[in-house]
């Protein structure tokens, strides 16, 4: 699929989203919410399937296990401040 496809889906989802805007979709995240449990099962499948990224658990494990970590805390500490600017926002209105 070539970049022009991914974002020609993207502007896509945003014009139906415009368009549907004011309609209640009530189910929509269960339907979000079931395509990324499925394409994160379907990634372990084909990393699982991958003789190269099996051999290599052992050399990559620690690299992985301090990436995974440092991405982890920094997406806490965005959240968190980001929480504490929009609750400061809030109360000054």
């Amino acid at each position: 699929m070539s970049k022009f496809s991914v974002i020609g889906f993207m502007a896509l989802g945003v014009l139906m989203g415009y368009l549907f805007r004011n309609t209640k979709i009530t189910w929509i995240q269960k339907v979000i919410t079931f395509f990324i449990w499925l394409l994160l099962f379907l990634l372990g499948v084909d990393a699982g399937s991958d003789d190269d990224v099996i051999q290599s658990f052992p050399f990559i494990g620690m690299d992985a296990l301090i990436i995974t970590a440092a991405a982890v805390l920094g997406s806490v500490i965005c959240a968190k401040l980001l929480w504490n600017y929009l609750k400061k926002s809030k109360r000054e209105e």
